[in-house]
C-alpha cells in the first residue's frame, strides 16, 4: 500500500509514510472488508459512513505539515484511522464525531495501538457548532467531510501559522483546500486534488 500508492503518487513526507507503515489499517475497517483494507479505495464503515482511501489519507496529513509538537483538531473521527495517523505526528489530537457508534468504536481501536493522546468528543446534538473553541487555539485542523465552504468557526479556532486542510464543494463532489493562516491573521488558500467525501452535516455544513 505505501509505496504502490503513496511514495509512487508523491508523497513524500518521510514522518507521514512511517506513520502510515505503522498504523494497521484493517483494524478500522469493518470485518468484512478486512481483506480490501489496504486497496486504494474508500471503505464502508457502517452508519453511511467511509474510510478514505489511503492516498487521501496520505495527502491531507502531509498538507498539515506536522512537526510533532501540534494540538490538532480533526473533524469526523469516523473509524479513527486518521485519527490514529495524527496521533503518532503529533502531541495532542482534539477529535469530534457526530455518530456515537463510531466514536466509541474508534476509542476501542486507538486504545488497542496506545494512543492515549486522543481526546475524543461526541457532538450528536443536532446543531451543535462544530470545533472544539474552548481547547482553541490549534496548531492544524483537518475536517474528514465534505463542506459547501469554509466554516469560519474553524479558522477561527486556527493559530497563527496554523493550517487547516478541508474537502470543499458540493455534497456529492469536492476539491481538497489547504488554508494557512500567516502571523498577520490573513488566510491564504491553495486548491489541490479533486476528492469526494461523506457531506459535512449541521450548521456549517448540509442538511442531515
Amino acid at each position: 500500500m505505501v509505496q504502490d500508492q503513496i511514495i509512487a503518487r508523491g508523497i513524500c513526507d518521510q514522518r507521514v509514510i512511517d506513520a502510515m507503515m505503522k498504523i494497521p489499517r484493517h483494524i478500522f475497517v469493518q470485518e468484512a472488508f478486512a481483506v480490501q483494507a489496504y486497496s486504494d479505495k474508500a471503505l464502508p464503515i457502517g452508519e453511511k459512513q467511509t474510510i478514505s482511501q489511503p492516498y487521501i489519507v496520505a495527502l491531507m496529513t502531509e498538507k498539515l505539515a506536522l512537526t510533532g509538537t501540534e494540538r490538532v483538531l480533526e473533524i469526523g473521527t469516523g473509524s479513527g484511522y486518521q485519527t490514529a495517523l495524527l496521533a503518532t505526528l503529533a502531541d495532542r489530537i482534539y477529535s469530534a464525531e457526530r455518530i456515537r457508534l463510531l466514536a466509541l468504536r474508534a476509542r476501542r481501536c486507538l486504545d488497542s495501538l496506545k494512543l492515549f493522546n486522543v481526546q475524543l468528543r461526541i457532538n450528536d446534538v443536532a446543531g451543535s457548532p462544530i470545533g472544539w473553541e474552548e481547547a482553541a487555539p490549534f496548531d492544524a485542523i483537518i475536517v474528514t467531510a465534505g463542506a459547501p465552504e469554509v466554516p469560519a468557526i474553524l479558522t477561527d479556532q486556527l493559530a497563527r501559522g496554523g493550517r487547516l486542510v478541508i474537502p470543499v464543494g458540493t455534497d456529492t463532489s469536492q476539491q481538497l483546500l489547504t488554508i494557512i493562516k500567516n502571523e498577520d491573521g490573513e488566510l491564504q488558500r491553495e486548491l489541490s486534488v479533486e476528492c469526494r467525501f461523506v457531506p459535512l452535516i449541521g450548521r456549517q455544513g448540509w442538511q442531515a
